[in-house]
């Protein structure tokens, strides 16, 4: 999936932003990676609708996702960086979420609560002065 999944990416690249210098300024060093989900021939339905959601707010309004990277001075390193980041934020993505199965609490549980909830009232009755009683 992880190949297939690159093929469909496409990068961008351009001269990266803070100091360096001469080499900052002549190198198109910071990458940008944009794929479209909804255009993905790597998923089956279910697959585009979980990520197509977790995606939601990070997707352009032409539904594309776009990725940058411009921590390293290589080009190469970046591309390797955000291609990475891409395939994790996908992986993550397309893990179904386990729905809740909800339980009830024990009869013992129960009981020690009733028995704990009466123990502190008597300890905050044994603190109230004797006159107002």
């Amino acid at each position: 999936m992880r190949d297939c999944l690159i093929s469909e990416v496409s990068y961008r690249t351009s001269r990266s932003s803070g100091p360096g210098g001469q080499h900052v300024n002549k190198t198109e060093s910071r990458v940008e990676l944009l794929w479209s989900p909804a255009r993905s021939a790597c998923m089956n339905a279910p697959q585009k609708g979980l990520v197509l959601k977790r995606l939601g707010p990070r997707l352009t309004d032409q539904g594309v996702l776009i990725l940058s990277s411009e921590k390293h001075r290589s080009q190469y390193r970046n591309r390797e960086e955000v291609t990475e980041r891409f395939i994790q934020l996908v992986t993550v993505c397309m893990i179904p979420v386990r729905k809740r199965v909800p339980t009830r609490p024990s009869k013992t549980s129960l009981e020690n609560r009733i028995r704990e909830k009466k123990i502190r009232g008597e300890v905050k009755r044994m603190r109230r002065n004797p006159s107002s009683e």
